[in-house]
């Protein structure tokens, strides 16, 4: 009986075996573990940034933490003045027999909801539903005073001239005063079921979605939202 191979085949089996082990290396260096600088800045920054209006990613930029020297327990921190938005250095210290500080570039990238001019807007000219679309994107490679809320759009007048297509700023539009102080009022309270309303005197100027306050005919001081049509509507 022949216990040695063909030489034919020894080269296709020796070739199969160095790929499968090279395969299996080449999947083990993909998915390395990430060192424990790499997890405390991410979960630093995710917590920082709870509340934006987005969706929220963080990634590491350059050599991120490749250079930083071991620490088992790094600590994570933001400079003065710096927010969890866009491009920025995030600070990373260990507390060890020889304490150490460095820097890495992050970027925090949150993808939210912002309305752009669907059409040139005049100067002093009101906003309508034909005027504004709704987009999706990373909002901070936006201006950061973009409006995110549709709501914010609601009874307000462009302040400038508006661009086809430019993302609407908070600066660019104003809002319309719908009720002047001093000014007669009507008061509105609904509940299910029902809608009560009164007569009273603004004792301030205000905008729509704005907080004002209003004294009744009978001398009671209520606070309410001005709504649209000029009229007070009591929080519930």
């Amino acid at each position: 009986m022949n216990h040695f191979l063909p030489r034919t085949r020894l080269p296709r089996i020796v070739s199969m075996t160095l790929m499968a082990a090279m395969g299996s290396a080449c999947v083990f260096a993909a998915a390395p573990a990430p060192d424990a600088a790499t997890v405390a800045i991410e979960k630093y920054l995710q917590m920082q940034s709870a509340g934006l209006p987005g969706k929220v990613t963080i990634s590491l930029e350059g050599r991120g933490t490749a250079t930083l020297p071991e620490c088992e327990a790094p600590e994570v921190f933001l400079p003065p003045g710096v927010t969890p938005w866009g491009r920025i250095s995030v600070g990373v210290r260990c507390q060890t027999e020889r304490p150490w500080t460095r820097f890495v570039q992050a970027r925090v990238s949150v993808e939210g909801s912002y309305f752009v001019a669907t059409r040139a807007i005049d100067t002093g000219r009101p906003l309508g539903a034909g005027d504004v679309t709704e987009r999706t994107g990373d909002l901070s490679r936006l201006p950061r005073s973009v409006i995110t809320s549709a709501a914010e759009l609601v009874g307000v007048v462009s302040a400038n001239r508006i661009a086809p297509g430019a993302p609407i700023r908070k600066e660019l539009v104003r809002g319309v005063t719908v009720i002047q102080q001093g000014q007669a009022v009507k008061v509105v309270a609904q509940g299910q079921g029902f809608v009560v309303s009164t007569e009273g005197k603004a004792m301030t100027g205000a905008k729509v979605g704005a907080i004002v306050q209003a004294k009744t005919l009978d001398g009671r001081l209520i606070s309410g939202v001005a709504d649209e049509e000029g009229q007070i509507q009591l929080t519930q």
